[in-house]
């Protein structure tokens, strides 16, 4: 693997004729990408929950259960204690044994298929330390939204036992390249659940495609498709697959970034000459000029507050992160920890930005907290890129390459903001690039 900008660079060298493009909703292509997620590390804090199998999940397609305790697991917050059995919603447990197992918080639930093909699920959330109910949850759902009320239970415990939102219910759009030396390149951007389950292909091409962004509503994407062999930003809408050019102009146009309101995006531009970075309407039309270098000013994300932006700019000599106001004025350098820093995000609560640093010559993820400028590195992979925030801010999601039986692997990986907890992603699809985190989806439990 190599790093973001020399890979878009091989990208643009390495379009080839034409074989199709398709674009689609959701239903579509599902089930073509499944991951494996392996979760490592412990955190400072974790909280020990008791999560047993749910009854009647064995009979079910998907298990509630098990899908709630590898969310809690993958968010870092948790860690999950075993040897509890034989318990559901209906039961009152035995605390002083629940106890003694270190548990200080238990989930029991079952979920039993209806005679119309549904499935009622029902759980309970007992706090083991007093041994009083939390909280209980009853729904009745099809088959196609077990895995989807899963992700839901999991935020609702998250946030009861944290007070924060939980983002198992959000979705992941990322990229994949397959194919090699003897068979023609396909591209795919895939759509799927934060545990990279139920994916399902929003766009497949035998031309690239790049830079993936989630609009504020979730439901579009705007991206990069070479399909007419140059770089063309589109906004893709994630249900129907239609989609709209929104900068095709003379020369490249590339990284499309949403604003916070989602009325405009700030892409990337070559049409004056040089590559600079313009504001153009979400639906649109002709773009408004941002930076007037002589440099290459590039990947821009807006700070939350949508008054300012965050770029990549090689003014200084080499690839470095600045900020300036959206409305101009002059740009102040952020990254100064390498000489080569690029792929800025900013996270939702706009005090931390995490970017991939040049380090030893290795390319790793790095989160820079924005008021003090300490810079702390996350990984210890050599080939990190594509960091994107979760939407509470306490996770980042990105692609990485691994070493794995003697080989080299391409993964999507998933960090706490000081790395000691990591799920590992891992499919076999081929080249895994590009990550984006989407935002909430509905309302939470309650």
């Amino acid at each position: 693997m190599t790093n973001s900008l020399t890979r878009r660079q091989a990208l643009f060298q390495a379009a080839a004729p034409a074989l199709g493009l398709s674009s689609m909703g959701l239903a579509s292509l599902s089930a073509y990408a499944q991951f494996r997620v392996e979760v490592s590390g412990i955190g400072a804090t974790q909280l020990p929950i008791a999560v047993p199998a749910f009854r009647g999940d064995d009979l079910a397609p998907q298990k509630v259960g098990a899908i709630v305790q590898a969310d809690l697991l993958r968010s870092g917050v948790f860690r999950t204690i075993d040897g509890v059995s034989g318990l559901d919603e209906t039961n009152h447990p035995e605390w002083s044994r629940i106890r003694s197992l270190g548990a200080d918080t238990l989930l029991v639930g079952s979920n039993n298929r209806l005679a119309d093909g549904r499935f009622d699920i029902r759980c309970r959330l007992w706090d083991a330390v007093r041994g009083v109910e939390l909280g209980a949850q009853n729904m009745v759902v099809s088959s196609t939204e077990l895995r989807y009320t899963a992700h839901r239970l999991a935020d609702w415990i998250y946030e009861k036992l944290t007070g924060e939102k939980g983002v198992a219910a959000t979705r992941i759009a990322y990229i994949t390249k397959t194919g090699g030396s003897s068979t023609p390149p396909r591209f795919n951007l895939w759509v799927a659940d934060s545990d990279g389950e139920g994916a399902s292909s929003a766009l497949a091409s035998s031309e690239p495609i790049i830079s993936p962004a989630w609009s504020p509503s979730g439901q579009q994407l705007a991206y990069v498709s070479f399909e007419s062999r140059k770089p063309v930003v589109y906004v893709h809408e994630v249900a129907t697959g239609r989609r709209r050019v929104i900068a095709n102009f003379k020369g490249s146009n590339s990284s499309p970034a949403w604003s916070p309101d989602g009325r405009n995006l700030i892409v990337t531009l070559s049409r004056d000459g040089g590559s600079q970075m313009f504001l153009i309407s979400a639906s649109g039309g002709e773009p408004h000029k941002l930076s007037s270098s002589l440099s290459i000013d590039t990947e821009a994300v807006f700070a939350p507050d949508g008054q300012n932006i965050y770029f990549v700019s090689d003014r200084g000599g080499s690839p470095q992160i600045y900020r300036m106001p959206l409305s101009g004025g002059a740009a102040q350098r952020v990254s100064f920890s390498s000489n080569y820093s690029i792929s800025p995000a900013i996270s939702p609560n706009g005090k931390q930005l995490a970017f991939i640093s040049r380090i030893g010559g290795a390319f790793k993820l790095v989160i820079q907290e924005l008021t003090s400028g300490l810079v702390q590195p996350l990984t210890d992979t050599d080939a990190d890129e594509s960091p994107s925030f979760s939407a509470n801010g306490k996770q980042i999601i990105y692609a990485t390459q691994i070493s794995s039986a003697g080989r080299w692997q391409e993964a999507l990986m998933t960090t706490t903001l000081d790395g000691r907890v990591k799920s590992k992603l891992t499919a076999a699809l081929g080249d895994i690039r590009e990550p984006d985190w989407g935002v909430f989806q509905g309302s939470a439990l309650k």
